[in-house]
C-alpha cells in the first residue's frame, strides 16, 4: 500500500486548553471593561492557618452585560489593551 502523505490542510493543531477563571465583578465603570476580583484560599506554610488571597483582572464585556456583584466567568486571550488580556465567557 502506499503512504499518503499529509497536507498542510489536513493537518490539525490540538485546540488549546483554555483556563477559566470564575470571579467577582468589583467596577463597571470603564466601557466595555469590567474589573473581577478572584479570591483565593491560601495556607501558610508555617503556621498552618489559611487566609484569603485576593486578586484583580480587567476582562473585555463588549456588550457592557454585567454589573457590580455578578458572578463572571472568563477565559485568556490576546492582549486587547495594556493591562486586558481577559475575555467574559458568555
Amino acid at each position: 500500500m502506499p503512504v499518503k502523505k499529509s497536507t498542510k490542510t489536513e493537518e490539525t493543531k490540538p485546540e488549546k486548553k483554555l483556563r477559566v477563571i470564575k470571579g467577582t465583578v468589583v467596577s463597571d465603570k470603564m466601557d466595555k471593561t469590567i474589573v473581577a476580583r478572584v479570591d483565593t484560599l491560601k495556607k501558610h506554610p508555617k503556621y498552618h492557618k489559611r487566609y484569603t488571597s485576593s486578586k484583580k483582572y480587567k476582562v473585555h464585556d463588549p456588550k457592557n452585560q454585567f454589573k457590580i456583584g455578578d458572578k463572571v466567568d472568563f477565559v485568556s486571550c490576546r492582549p486587547i489593551s495594556k493591562d486586558k488580556q481577559w475575555k467574559v465567557v458568555y
